[in-house]
């Protein structure tokens, strides 16, 4: 049984991993690279559980539980009891990998490992640690809080124990699970970001503006976010790395991550979070930068 969850990274998904854990009353170790970094993201869980409170979601008495349950951190060895660590780091392959090296020294033997990643490969991965019979892929959507799904992915050397207690695990989230084969992108990725990638191809091209192109998928398909919005929500760069590791793995040029993403990244224009994307949020309104 998974008691104590280990969180790598405090930022929007870990925060939000952190956040489902401690009101499923497991006791959470949150860490980043700075003590600074892991307040901030308790501050987003104390925002985000007190919209919860003023909707009526959960109680003000779940609410100090829950976070009383949260343990800060700036060191991988605070995890040395945990019972399940899952990394929520930057979507890059080397510093996913540089992680578990330094982390599973300092685990209990039957400790589970998982990653949140959204498109690297599992079993390579997996490969870097001590325990790839212990690993999986368990990719939870933005914002975790609030999206039900959790994907599940095994690697080719993931045992089924350990597929089991995963599944124990995410049932007490009262998250539903879909499980993926380990190939690139997994299963919503893999649809999702060519959808958002043919989308700025679209803007690319000159075939419609930001607001026509997001107005068109919102109201022609009924999706409830347009795909430069949602491009914008994900963060570019993480847009990027996806298409750059679906290209990669599986050498198909219609995966070509679109010439604009690539320079609105280069750019620093990420989206959301640092203001700037397909839409400027810098005002009261978002107004599209093209």
């Amino acid at each position: 049984m998974v008691e104590k969850v280990g969180i790598i990274g405090a930022g929007q998904m870990g925060n939000g991993i952190a956040h489902v854990c401690a009101l499923a009353g497991m006791d959470v170790i949150l860490s980043d690279v700075s003590i600074d970094r892991a307040e901030a993201g308790l501050e987003v869980i104390k925002g985000n559980m007190g919209r919860q409170v003023t909707k009526g979601k959960i109680t003000a008495a779940d609410m100090d539980a829950a976070i009383g349950r949260i343990t800060l951190a700036d060191t991988l060895a605070a995890h040395n009891k945990c019972d399940l660590v899952i990394e929520a780091a930057v979507e890059d392959e080397k510093i996913k990998t540089s992680i578990f090296k330094e982390l599973c020294p300092h685990l209990k033997a039957d400790a589970l490992v998982a990653s949140n990643t959204s498109s690297i490969a599992i079993t390579r991965l997996a490969a870097s640690t001590d325990r790839p019979e212990k690993f999986m892929g368990v990719h939870f959507m933005n914002p975790v809080p609030v999206m039900k799904l959790v994907e599940l992915i095994p690697g080719i050397a993931t045992s089924e124990e350990t597929f089991d207690r995963f599944h124990v695990f995410t049932e007490k989230l009262k998250k539903t699970t879909v499980v993926s084969e380990d190939f690139p992108a997994f299963i919503v990725n893999r649809i999702l970001m060519p959808m958002i990638n043919e989308a700025i191809y679209t803007l690319y091209e000159g075939v419609g503006t930001v607001e026509a192109i997001d107005d068109a998928m919102m109201l022609g398909a009924n999706h409830p976010m347009g795909p430069l919005t949602l491009a914008d929500f994900i963060g570019l760069d993480t847009c990027l790395s996806i298409m750059q590791v679906l290209y990669d793995g599986l050498a198909d040029s219609k995966y070509r991550p679109c010439p604009l993403l690539v320079k609105y990244v280069e750019a620093g224009w990420l989206g959301r979070k640092t203001g700037r994307g397909f839409y400027d949020y810098r005002g009261d309104i978002p107004v599209p930068t093209r």
